[in-house]
């Protein structure tokens, strides 16, 4: 019997908040396990760790959004020029500094997250600079700015909680295809709530979403267009994962999909790489060597990296999620079936001319 690892990040409010875990069920080799629990949508069960996730989630991201005027020290780092060179993604490294900022304003705003969060939510107020936060925004950035490097139309992949907001409140380009994959359930709870707050995907861009209990996610994303001969970018936050091997999937199915150069960045859950490795200086040599088995190049990202301040308002304690960004080195799926087509047709004309030179 397998049980869920939820996102790390509710012990970050201090809510005193258990998970219970509930059993899981697959329902097929390629799905991706989650709960079979039965919800309210007008309550919030804390025997459910995936809704409480996506729930506290949301809660994190209306606070910082209210969030009154602090002035924080953010640093901004040169990109790494061998990495920038390599992945062409605007990402901040934990190397070298150039400018430094203070800021009054929210990280980002959220305007639709408070509509997520019932009343009866257990909510304690957020003082601090949230880790959590501060990768929402890592992602949101380079999302934005690697998706208007891209020509003609662009595809935006998010492996998300089903409460995520970014589909309606980022600014994405003309001609953005994006697609959502996550608890089917907790989706639609969240769709319900949206709709009611008047949320829209801009004008010219499509959003899909795909049911994460898909028996096969990637035909589901390539019947609503997504195309592996194009450049994709692929982003990961809050997605629930039960083990090591539904990680390893993930990566399996992204190196199937995404186009060579495309991009895969987002938190990894430290339990991952912590139920291999024991030694945290091994931990580094053990994810290279996972992403590079399926065709990805990775960078591992300090959150300390990404901005700076004091110890009192950088509130770190309890968050164990690392982000990265990962650049794919392979020829997905699509790339190699064209590539073969091609092959045969310049053999097949080989064959017709030599036999006309006879």
């Amino acid at each position: 019997m397998a049980f869920l690892h939820a996102p790390a990040i509710v012990d970050c409010v201090n809510m005193n908040m258990n998970f219970h875990l509930m059993p899981l069920r697959c329902n097929s080799k390629r799905t991706f396990c989650v709960s079979a629990v039965n919800l309210n949508n007008d309550s919030i069960n804390n025997n459910d760790p995936l809704l409480l996730s996506a729930t506290t989630s949301a809660f994190l991201r209306s606070q910082e959004t209210l969030r009154p005027g602090k002035h924080y020290i953010i640093v901004l780092f040169s990109l790494c020029d061998t990495f920038y060179q390599a992945f062409g993604v605007h990402y901040f490294s934990n190397t070298h500094s150039n400018s430094f900022f203070t800021s009054a304003d929210p990280l980002f705003v959220d305007q639709y997250a408070s509509c997520l969060v019932p009343q009866n939510f257990h909510k304690e107020k957020v003082q601090d600079l949230n880790p959590y936060c501060l990768a929402t925004k890592f992602i949101d950035d380079n999302l934005l700015h690697t998706v208007n490097l891209i020509d003609g139309v662009k595809q935006v992949v998010l492996l998300t909680d089903g409460m995520d907001t970014r589909p309606y409140r980022l600014r994405w380009p003309a001609s953005t295809i994006i697609f959502d994959i996550s608890p089917e359930r907790i989706f639609q709870i969240a769709a319900e709530k949206l709709e009611g707050a008047g949320a829209k995907v801009p004008k010219g861009s499509l959003f899909y979403h795909i049911p994460l209990e898909s028996s096969d996610i990637k035909q589901n994303l390539q019947l609503r267009g997504y195309n592996g001969s194009r450049p994709s970018i692929w982003a990961m936050q809050g997605f629930p994962m039960m083990t090591l091997a539904n990680f390893e999937e993930v990566l399996s199915m992204l190196s199937s999909l995404a186009m060579e150069g495309s991009f895969f960045l987002g938190e990894l859950p430290t339990f991952l790489s912590d139920a291999e490795t024991e030694i945290k200086s091994n931990r580094k040599q053990w994810l290279d060597k996972l992403f590079m088995s399926n065709g990805f190049r990775v960078e591992m990202i300090n959150h300390k990296g990404v901005s700076e301040s004091s110890k009192e308002e950088f509130a770190s304690a309890h968050y164990s999620n690392k982000l990265f960004v990962a650049e794919q080195l392979r020829l997905s799926d699509d790339q190699m079936e064209a590539w073969r087509r091609q092959f045969q047709r310049v053999e097949d004309e080989g064959d017709e001319e030599g036999f006309e030179e006879l």
